[in-house]
């Protein structure tokens, strides 16, 4: 990951592209893909998670529920990164990303609840296997967290809140790629789930508290969770964008 405009540029030009062509991300299945997933052969696909329902609130007004203020404050900057505010609109931090991966982890999905966990477990067979690691997403962000801010302090003396957005990107880039040694677990395995996750709260439904004023959807143009089209099709009508659940 570069910092320069024109990296930011090309990465947001990059998740418009990819995301209009699979509208269906907003149901919140975003596999492995748009802006760079993690190449290791331990970084494993990551489930898709399942919606938590329940009011939005604004996203300077969530109170964390499964994040302490140190790990909040790493999964604000983070996903700042990785889906940044510019020209075309706010970023992940401002549509409320940081709000649905809080809201996710304290769902069924954070505990593998409904996964075969038994093992035994086998990162190097085909996807089509199934999920094949021992940790539950809960494990992987609480883990992966601490094993990024101790790699951070290592490399630059500070917290990944404090790094500029040059050493912020630099670091995405080194755990996306795997270069980067944390103990407790693959960094790419990390990297995998946040930009994952990240996507999804872009471009999931407002009501599971991303997406805020559906800015993610803006940008592709998805016209939202609609009934029907029947006002519109064929009537030389405007389609308003978008429109939520709600």
């Amino acid at each position: 990951m570069m910092s320069s405009e024109k990296t930011n540029n090309s990465r947001r030009d990059f998740l418009v592209k990819s995301m209009a062509l699979i509208p269906t991300v907003v149901i919140s299945g975003a596999g492995a893909g748009a802006i760079g997933v993690a190449t290791s052969a331990t970084a494993q696909a990551a489930p898709t998670s399942e919606p938590a329902s329940g009011n939005t609130a604004a996203a300077s007004d969530w109170k964390p529920q499964f994040f302490n203020d140190r790990e909040w404050a790493f999964i604000n900057a983070a996903v700042a990164r990785l889906i940044p505010a510019d020209e075309l609109g706010p970023g992940a931090k401002e549509a409320g990303v940081p709000e649905f991966i809080d809201r996710q982890l304290n769902t069924p999905y954070a505990t593998g609840s409904i996964w075969y966990m038994q093992g035994p477990f086998n990162p190097d067979v085909p996807k089509e296997m199934g999920y094949q690691l021992p940790l539950v997403p809960k494990q992987i962000y609480n883990l992966g967290i601490a094993d990024a801010e101790a790699w951070c302090q290592d490399k630059y003396h500070k917290t990944f809140a404090e790094l500029s957005s040059e050493q912020q990107d630099e670091a995405l880039g080194l755990w996306e790629s795997g270069k980067a040694e944390f103990k407790q677990l693959p960094a790419s395995l990390f990297f995998t789930y946040l930009l994952q996750n990240t996507r999804e709260g872009f471009f999931s439904d407002p009501i599971h508290g991303g997406n805020k004023g559906m800015v993610g959807w803006t940008l592709i143009n998805f016209p939202g969770a609609r009934a029907d089209f029947m006002d519109w099709v064929e009537r030389g009508r405007t389609l308003p964008l978008p429109a939520g659940i709600n």
